[in-house]
């Protein structure tokens, strides 16, 4: 089944990737809070790739 914080947090990046110019703030904003939230209950592993989302995120804004 996997970590549910940690695909919720993908979910959510990958929303603000594809969101429209009226949304995307408010698309981001929901992102990092997701990536927050899922990385204090995450494996080594799973960091790593949460990381690469924060980084993803930041380029979009």
């Amino acid at each position: 089944m996997g970590n549910r914080l940690f695909q919720e947090a993908r979910r959510f990046v990958e929303s603000a990737k594809t969101a429209g110019p009226g949304e995307r703030d408010t698309a981001v904003a929901k992102a990092k809070n997701a990536l927050s939230s899922a990385y204090a209950n995450t494996t080594v592993a799973e960091q790593r790739q949460l990381q690469e989302m924060q980084q993803e995120l930041d380029q979009i804004q």
